[in-house]
């Protein structure tokens, strides 16, 4: 464990509870947390992971355009669902997005766990587009990919960053229990 990896976990649990509590701020502290973990990744040959991260300092930045933009009454963006369709359209993505970067990443690459990594960077891009929209399903499919970046945390000897994951597990359940809880959500 380094100093990198306990600063960056100690950003990256205030910058989901801020978005578990649908604070803005969140956003702008997970970008700082993103690029410190696309250079422990890096270090640690989990390359879809950096590439993850590097994208994700995109989504952060879409995030929070999302949530700061006015509309609804001025309020900001408002918790929603997904309709069946679009929840199966993403999660068709997220698996091809999996495929192809795991077939790149386990042909051009050494990474450490290709396919598993590529894997949760797929359907991570899908959670965090539907963090970003505040789509409800964001929380459920947070939960299980968090389980299981656990385990691959544990396996790569990132400790810190295991147990954060195990704390995001945690805050995912408590994001899902609250924004189903939303009035927005009612409507």
């Amino acid at each position: 464990m380094s100093g990198l990896e306990l600063f960056a976990a100690a950003l990256g649990v205030v910058a989901v509870w801020l978005t578990v509590k649908q604070n803005p701020w969140g956003w702008p502290i997970g970008l700082v947390m993103v690029l410190l973990y696309t250079w422990i990744f890096f270090d640690v040959k989990l390359y879809s992971d950096m590439l993850l991260q590097v994208v994700y300092a995109v989504l952060q930045l879409y995030g929070w355009w999302q949530w700061t933009r006015r509309g609804v009454a001025l309020g900001g963006r408002q918790v929603t669902s997904l309709g069946g369709s679009a929840l199966l359209v993403s999660l068709g993505i997220g698996a091809v997005v999996s495929l192809a970067l795991g077939a790149a990443m386990a042909h051009f690459t050494d990474a450490a766990q290709p396919w598993l990594d590529a894997t949760l960077t797929g359907f991570s891009l899908v959670a965090q587009v539907w963090m970003a929209q505040k789509r409800v399903q964001c929380w459920p499919l947070w939960i299980v990919l968090d389980v299981i970046f656990v385990g691959l945390f544990i396996y790569k000897e990132l400790y810190l960053t295991a147990a954060l994951y195990a704390l995001f597990t945690l805050l995912a359940v408590q994001g899902w229990r609250d924004w189903r809880a939303d009035p927005a959500l009612a409507r």
